[in-house]
């Protein structure tokens, strides 16, 4: 077991790397990507919500969410009921700006694995299916709101 969850944690690694390079075409830091994707999937989300799930700290959270709100990705909401609760919302072109840079991820390692033979797109189908009874089935694709 040890010897397959190290090759595939290395493996991880590496595909994530290798597609990262993708998201300098957003011009976003990898930091505000992932708290923007974030705030789409799991928002409206609180501010501590959010550097919960990003493993930082409530300040780190504050500048960085600043920085995605100047830059019109998202936006704060007040609760409806408690005036002094704010939510974290993505905004349409913050859902477009994700869109985006998913496809452009989804397109570069469809690319990579269109030079694989069939038999080892088959094996690696049933690999993303196992994991994601592993893991949890991957959030549904972004349409943006017109």
């Amino acid at each position: 077991m040890d010897a397959v969850a190290d090759r595939l944690h290395s493996a991880a690694i590496r595909l994530l790397r290798r597609l990262r390079a993708e998201d300098r075409a957003s011009d976003l830091s990898g930091p505000r990507l992932s708290a923007l994707s974030v705030v789409v999937f799991a928002g409206p989300i609180a501010l501590s919500a959010l550097a919960e799930a990003e493993q930082v700290r409530l300040p780190s959270m504050s500048r960085l969410v600043r920085g995605l709100e100047q830059a019109g990705l998202v936006e704060r909401v007040p609760d409806a009921s408690d005036r002094r609760v704010q939510w974290l919302r993505a905004t349409p072109r913050g859902r477009k700006v994700l869109q985006e840079g998913r496809a452009r991820r989804v397109a570069r390692l469809t690319r990579e694995l269109a030079t694989l033979p069939t038999h080892d797109l088959a094996v690696l189908c049933r690999a993303a299916a196992t994991l994601e009874r592993l893991f949890g089935a991957p959030p549904a694709p972004i349409v943006p709101r017109r």
